[in-house]
């Protein structure tokens, strides 16, 4: 008899193990290198390489996120601002492509924004292998991942034709940018004092410090923005969406800014706050009254008819 309920318990044990270990029955997932045979950068301290995590739901793809999770320009909270957020995009059927980009000692700028350019230029070539809309191509940023993605949507190119990389050739602009709690200003007095010296040194730049301050960057090519913070936030105070944000009414952008009053910073979904974590819903409206969820086939319709 007990050897009975043993053998039972050791097979439950198994198969548990292995529901566990297989991937989402609803993603197909997997990990690239974002630089394929190439060195990093000389200077470059960081021990990992950077990667694409590549998540890809069933039934067809149309939109994609680039996602950057937070972490101060020196961690990456690649959980609850990672993982955790893949999963939410795809289960609106959205692509989600999580980038772990070089930061800290010997990864200061240029480095990060250069893994996030490669990031965006990556997806934008592989949409066709992946079934992705090359033209709804996103970026959604945490704290100084947020930063990060809004640098995305001020410093971007259309690529260089006549480049031997067929990457470099494609355009890094962001179609639309999600950005969570993040950190935009380097200079002025609500600052994320931390993200600033591990981006740009301690003592930095002040002409830099400046122009990577992403609220005097924007211009009316910069991509439409829906925007997520609390009031409660000290660590990145609201001012620093607040004033991206009357950055990009000046410009004409069309834009979206939620303020909940209370939450800490770093709350990713706020799977536990049920009023907190209603900020998945907005951005679900925003984003299909953008037709970035609508099917590809049917994307392209609404696109000829504005046109």
């Amino acid at each position: 008899m007990n050897t009975l309920i043993g053998h039972r318990q050791i097979c439950f044990i198994l198969f548990m193990g292995l529901l566990i270990s297989l991937p989402c029955s609803g993603a197909q997932s997997f990990e690239i290198p974002l630089w394929p045979g190439e060195p990093l950068l000389a200077n470059d301290a960081v021990a990992e390489d950077p990667t694409l995590t590549v998540s890809l739901p069933d039934g067809g793809v149309s939109a994609a996120v680039v996602i950057f999770p937070g972490g101060g320009y020196w961690g990456l909270a690649m959980d609850h601002e990672g993982k955790q957020v893949a999963g939410w995009l795809n289960e609106m059927g959205l692509a989600a492509i999580i980038v772990r980009y070089r930061r800290g000692p010997g990864a200061q700028h240029p480095v990060p924004l250069l893994d996030a350019q490669r990031a965006l230029r990556t997806v934008r070539l592989k949409a066709d292998e992946w079934n992705i809309d090359p033209q709804r191509i996103g970026v959604l940023g945490f704290s100084a991942g947020g930063h990060l993605a809004s640098c995305t949507g001020v410093f971007f190119d259309q690529g260089v034709p006549q480049a031997d990389d067929p990457v470099e050739r494609v355009s890094c602009r962001p179609d639309f940018m999600i950005l969570v709690y993040p950190v935009i200003s380097m200079t002025q007095d609500y600052m994320h004092r931390g993200s600033r010296n591990n981006l740009l040194g301690d003592p930095a730049d002040e002409t830099l410090a400046e122009k990577m301050s992403t609220d005097t960057q924007v211009t009316p090519q910069t991509p439409p923005t829906f925007l997520i913070l609390t009031n409660e936030d000290r660590a990145v105070p609201a001012e620093n969406s607040v004033y991206f944000y009357l950055a990009l009414r000046k410009a004409g952008v069309a834009a979206e800014m939620h303020i909940f009053e209370k939450g800490e910073h770093g709350f990713g979904l706020a799977p536990a706050d049920p009023i907190l974590s209603g900020w998945t819903d907005l951005c679900r409206l925003w984003l299909d009254q953008h037709h970035f969820l609508a099917p590809r086939q049917k994307a392209k319709e609404v696109g000829s008819e504005g046109k």
